[in-house]
């Protein structure tokens, strides 16, 4: 292994072990074995950087292996995008693979199942045979042709490869145990007919191999020595030894399938089924939309592989799923980026700032550094002018003390040039700022050393020369989701939670500089985040990409809903001490507006279900969730738990509690229907007036 000094995750220990116990150093081969029937996505870079990087650490081959063994889903371009993703995270392959390169052996070794009496041509119906499957807690039983006779199921399953047979009229089974407490146990199914054109076999083949089958063998075939899956593929690891059982000569390297922790990214989702489906369904632009967790997305995005690669380090290997808050990953893009990223400087909400004392006509080509990051410094001049282009939110023609941009009367620098004040300004009719107007102070330019270039100011802005920008097309990206596990809440579909601000496209401004910049390369827009070239951009419609914000803003917005949950229930508190109606109305008010601006799906919930108790306040604010969230309903709620809920909330001691969950329960009309009952007994014994004169209303 590498010489460099670290602590082994628990795969590297497995390895460590057989090689201790008699493994060859020479036998180490690993595997990265992608199904082409869709783009890469993050999950799989993790993957991507396990097995590359052990061949790396154990200088062993790694091969590139397609599992194509379904060729109603799998496309050569799939095939393409995932070499270019693998080589573009900076990895090459040993070899390159594809389960259809075994396809004769593979159906040679079926034969040889049957012979041996261990594989059987099954005539059922997917219906029928679901049903003699068994479940968990029960055993399967037989399938009527079982016990075929040897001589019958070698005529059969030849005349399924001559494609004598139509689609789900045969099946080849392993005969194994129908009572094994592993359902995969139950006669797996080896081949079934498809009558389709294969990317790479044409039509030689009527019949195709299932995945359980063919990759175990392929791993053998291709004398892996270590096959590593993700947790889902744990109960398989059975049926991978007992198909290698079958074929396995002692002579030769037995491959061994373990499995680790799939990493799940928050507010997106990795799975290739739901990425095609926002795909389909015009979600996203295609799988290389800078919002998907692809690889081709990242890369387009403006990720880098350096990038991807470290979080994929930082966040290791692990025995359990968990989910990874996507903050880390865009930590790890800021991190390189920061690094290698030239600052530039581009306006994407353009205001005119107009220098009144400013000679007309002149213009200044001023020294900027590149990145101060760089080791030996470099440097590029832009254009000053008597007009530029500031960020509208720059200036406020009236701010307070705390507000350390450009206003009325006060000063600040522009970036690489002169100290300015603002004197007034220009609006149109309906108000809005079209011009800024400023002085400056000729002896300020940085770096010029005079006294006035000295003085100290309370901001820096960045600028752009009007004569001199070049107009940008720029698509502010954001996550494309607002719920940190949009796949995980039972009964709301994945789509619900899709964030309409995930993209904005404004048009901005950017110095003269950026004219040749590539598609790819990536800048930090100064103030502002980092930016990468988009394919689409041309000489001329220059187009940039938000590739990551400067700060985590999503960390700032998460803890001010959480900070809005918390000061709700302060509020709640003073509820209950309030002496007047119009008191507690404007309390509520004010909780409600609050409420109404958490799209955290997921802490809502879990706010919701953590004040499902008998505190007055606790409850009260659990009913104000569900009157006035647009993001979570009655519905999304565990029924178990809304019941709970309601219950407790009708024997409240709090008439306002009662109230409150009276309204809910009437605009919930499935659990009206249930409640009813006590809320006419309520009738009977309920005090205050304004409750049961809302009883009497309803019930």
């Amino acid at each position: 292994m590498s010489t460099k000094e670290k602590s082994l995750n628990f795969i590297e220990q497995i390895i460590e072990d057989d090689l201790k116990n008699g493994l060859s150093p020479d036998k180490l081969r690993f595997r990265f074995p992608p199904e082409p029937n869709g783009y890469l996505h993050l999950g799989h870079a993790s993957a991507i950087c396990l097995n590359f990087g052990l061949g790396i650490d154990y200088k062993a081959p790694v091969n590139l292996r397609f599992d194509d063994t379904n060729p109603a889903k799998e496309e050569q371009e799939y095939v393409d995008a995932i070499k270019r993703d693998v080589e573009w995270l900076g990895f090459q392959w040993a070899e390159e693979r594809y389960a259809s390169d075994y396809f004769q052996q593979l159906y040679d070794w079926a034969v040889l199942l049957i012979k041996k009496g261990k594989a059987y041509v099954d005539s059922q119906s997917s219906e029928d045979m679901a049903k003699q499957k068994g479940t968990p807690t029960q055993p399967g039983t037989d399938s009527p042709y079982r016990n075929r006779s040897v001589e019958e199921n070698l005529d059969l399953f030849e005349r399924m490869k001559n494609g004598e047979f139509e689609e789900g009229t045969h099946i080849l089974r392993a005969k194994i145990d129908m009572a094994s407490t592993n359902m995969l146990m139950r006669d797996p199914i080896i081949y079934r007919i498809l009558h389709k054109h294969h990317h790479r076999t044409g039509d030689t083949w009527c019949i195709y191999p299932m995945y359980d089958w063919a990759h175990g063998e392929s791993d053998y075939l291709e004398q892996i020595s270590h096959s590593f899956c993700t947790l889902e593929f744990l109960p398989h690891r059975e049926l991978y030894d007992w198909f290698l059982d079958q074929v396995y000569d002692s002579s030769k390297t037995r491959p061994k399938q373990r499995e680790f922790a799939r990493r799940n990214l928050s507010h997106t989702v990795v799975s290739k089924r739901k990425l095609l489906q926002l795909v389909q369904e015009n979600y996203v632009s295609g799988w290389d939309d800078p919002r998907m967790s692809t690889i081709s997305g990242m890369r387009r995005r403006g990720y880098t592989p350096a990038s991807i690669r470290n979080f994929a380090e930082t966040i290791g290997i692990a025995k359990r799923d968990n989910l990874i808050d996507v903050s880390l990953l865009e930590f790890c893009v800021r991190e390189d980026l920061n690094k290698v990223a030239p600052r530039v400087m581009a306006v994407i909400d353009p205001v005119k700032l107009i220098i009144t004392n400013y000679p007309e006509g002149k213009t200044e080509w001023l020294e900027a550094e590149n990145n101060p990051e760089e080791e030996v410094m470099t440097f590029r001049k832009v254009p000053f002018s008597k007009e530029l282009y500031i960020e509208r939110d720059d200036f406020l023609e009236e701010a307070s003390s705390k507000f350390f941009r450009l206003t009325l009367g006060k000063e600040v620098r522009l970036k690489n040039a002169y100290i300015i004040k603002g004197e007034s300004v220009v609006k149109d009719t309906d108000g809005k700022i079209t011009e800024i107007h400023v002085t400056y102070d000729d002896d300020s330019r940085s770096g010029s050393g005079s006294e006035a270039s000295n003085r100290k100011v309370a901001g820096t802005i960045h600028w752009v020369s009007v004569e001199h920008a070049l107009k940008a097309e720029i698509r502010l990206y954001d996550r494309l989701f607002i719920d940190e596990s949009p796949d995980t809440h039972k009964d709301k579909n994945f789509l619900d939670f899709v964030n309409p601000n995930s993209l904005k496209t404004v048009t901005g401004f950017v110095e003269p500089g950026l004219a040749d910049a590539k598609e790819g390369d990536s800048f930090q827009f100064q103030r502002t985040g980092y930016f990468c070239v988009d394919k689409d951009s041309t000489s001329e419609n220059l187009v940039f990409n938000k590739t990551v914000d400067l700060k985590d803003s999503w960390e700032e917005k998460g803890k001010k809903e959480e900070n809005t949950i918390n000061n709700s229930l302060k509020e709640i508190n003073k509820y209950f001490k309030v002496n007047t109606d119009e008191e507690r109305a404007a309390i509520e008010n004010t909780i409600g507006e609050n409420i109404k601006t958490i799209n955290n799906y997921s802490l809502l919930q879990n706010s919701l279900k953590k004040n499902v108790n008998n505190n007055k306040s606790s409850l009260l604010f659990s009913n104000f969730i569900l009157k006035y969230s647009e993001s979570i309903k009655a519905s999304d709620v565990d029924s178990e738990l809304l019941q709970k809920f309601y219950t407790m909330s009708l024997k409240s001691e709090s008439p306002f509690v009662r109230y409150e969950v009276i309204q809910n329960l009437k605009r919930d009309g499935k659990n009206f229907e249930i409640f009813k009952t006590q809320l006419s007994e309520m009738k009977s014994t309920e005090k205050n007036e304004t409750v049961l004169h809302l009883l009497s209303e309803i019930v």
